[in-house]
């Protein structure tokens, strides 16, 4: 009879980190909720805001915690949607600094939104259902 190897971790994540991954949901839907009820488009205030700073910088914090279970596939889901969000916003911003570009930006800047927005919703729905995201 052989021991269980130490190095295998569960798949199951313990109660307060699924907690802590629908917490994380929530700041970066605040930020979304910021952004489309103020003066801030949505992608603006998902990267500005502080909520969703706050969840990146917690997501990569607890990233170790999570390994080997289904809430990885989340926290990797999160960061990503946060930095291509960041890129798709410096690619706006480039394109405001010329007049040609503004449309197109502008036009960026709200798929982007819209992208980020589905996004959370499509994660958050799945974390709810104790499913993992593709990676």
């Amino acid at each position: 009879m052989t021991e269980p190897d130490s190095r295998v971790v569960s798949t199951l994540p313990a109660p307060s980190l699924v907690r802590l991954t629908h917490f994380i949901y929530l700041l970066h839907a605040f930020s979304i909720l910021m952004g489309i009820l103020g003066p801030a488009l949505i992608i603006t205030a998902f990267l500005t805001g502080w909520p969703s700073i706050i969840a990146v910088i917690i997501n990569y914090v607890k990233r170790d915690e999570v390994r080997g279970t289904y809430l990885d596939s989340h926290f990797g889901w999160q960061i990503r949607t946060f930095w291509y969000t960041l890129l798709w916003l410096v690619i706006a911003a480039m394109l405001f600094a010329t007049v040609i570009g503004i449309p197109l930006g502008y036009i960026l800047l709200v798929g982007a939104g819209i992208w980020v927005t589905y996004r959370i919703l499509r994660g958050w729905m799945a974390l709810n259902d104790g499913k993992p995201m593709p990676v």
